[in-house]
């Protein structure tokens, strides 16, 4: 049974940092990529990261230079290192295992806010 849990959302003041985490289980994390995604209420789920499981890394537009994802294969897990936090970034953040097929994390939450 595949698993993926995110953790280490929270409420952060503009300007600050976070590190996300998903550990994957029930899978070879080292064969699968790995995608950050984020939610809003009302909103579409938006790419916001990934990972490849070479190690090739793609970002959307509007993080880049911020936040950074990486991965640690021996330990099967996943980063979201986000930095500089703008208000904008509040959200649901989920990652995602993709390969043969396609698993989701139940997400963390990520609050921007003075």
């Amino acid at each position: 049974q595949v698993q993926l849990v995110e953790s280490g959302g929270g409420l952060v003041q503009p300007g600050g940092s976070l590190r996300l985490s998903c550990a994957a289980s029930g899978l070879v994390f080292s064969f699968v990529s790995i995608d950050w995604y984020r939610q809003t209420p009302g909103k579409q789920r938006e790419l916001v990261a990934g990972i490849s499981s070479g190690g090739l890394t793609n970002y959307a537009d509007s993080v880049k230079g911020r936040f950074t994802v990486s991965r640690d294969n021996a330990k099967n897990t996943a980063y979201l290192q986000m930095n500089s936090l703008k208000p904008e970034d509040t959200a649901v953040y989920y990652c995602n295992a993709r390969g043969s097929r396609m698993y989701w994390g139940q997400g963390t939450q990520v609050t921007v806010s003075s």
